[in-house]
């Protein structure tokens, strides 16, 4: 399968992050345009995190600048499909107790995880019960599936919980972000047990706590207030049934999606 430029470009920067300083497989230069724009926003972000930490969701650039700060620990804030969230790494025990600081979160709640494609879900949950036609059919998409975790997850992340919540939301900034960096830890961008955000001016008081906040511009003068309820959560983790955990966007069709595909739905 032939992939993008965009998404050439964020393979080899993974891999640059990914290995740089323990074994570095290829060096900046080879990173072509997103070398350039990985080395650029480093000295960018020491300039302006005195003044601002406001960036835009548009292009290689501001991938570039979320992954940066993202592998320094930071906790940032980004648009989805559906809600803000705030985002860490999953691979990093820091920005996980970052997140439930910030949030002021009991950790007894779990966090789900974003990943950039439907190919990445099999990595960190169990789907051999699900067939892939229905996860396609349903994802990238306004759900988050819960599942058996793997032992590819950080143990550090929900660990007692045997399941895990994945997103693969259908918003191309996310995903880039995640294609680079891994797993992201993602909730929703706001102080625990309060509504839930559609825009940055709405968790204005969480700012000072994040390393950036992203903005998505095609929000702007548009009501998106059917988002706001959020992804609907389904619970996949035992074969052939389902739960509806949380009810949310797109119940619906995610309902008669399951349903045409033979799983029958749990009521407590």
């Amino acid at each position: 399968m032939l992939q993008s430029p965009m998404w050439s470009q964020l393979a080899r920067l993974k891999s640059h992050i990914l290995f740089n300083g323990s074994r570095t497989i290829m060096s900046v230069k080879n990173l072509g345009p997103m070398g350039t724009y990985l080395d650029e926003v480093s000295e960018e972000i020491k300039l302006l995190q005195d003044s601002s930490n406001h960036w835009i969701c548009k292009g290689r650039r501001s991938v570039a600048v979320a992954a940066t700060l993202l592998q320094q620990n930071k906790i940032i804030a980004v648009p989805t499909d559906t809600i803000y969230g705030l985002v860490g790494l999953v691979s990093s025990n820091s920005s996980i107790q970052k997140l439930y600081e910030i949030k002021n979160r009991s950790d007894e709640k779990p966090l789900s995880i974003s990943v950039s494609s439907v190919n990445n879900i099999g990595h960190y949950g169990v789907v051999d019960h699900l067939s892939r036609n229905l996860i396609t059919k349903i994802l990238p998409g306004p759900y988050t599936l819960i599942l058996k975790r793997t032992q590819a997850l950080n143990p550090a992340f929900n660990p007692n919980h045997d399941t895990v919540g994945i997103r693969v939301p259908n918003f191309k900034f996310i995903n880039c972000i995640s294609e680079v960096v891994g797993p992201l830890a993602l909730t929703s961008a706001n102080t625990s047990n309060e509504p839930s955000c559609l825009y940055a001016r709405e968790f204005e008081h969480l700012w000072p706590k994040l390393g950036a906040i992203f903005h998505d511009t095609q929000r702007v003068g548009h009501s998106f207030q059917k988002f706001r309820k959020g992804s609907t959560i389904v619970d996949l983790s035992e074969p052939n049934y389902y739960k509806i955990v949380r009810p949310g966007i797109g119940l619906k069709g995610l309902i008669i999606s399951l349903e045409s595909n033979g799983l029958k739905r749990q009521i407590d």
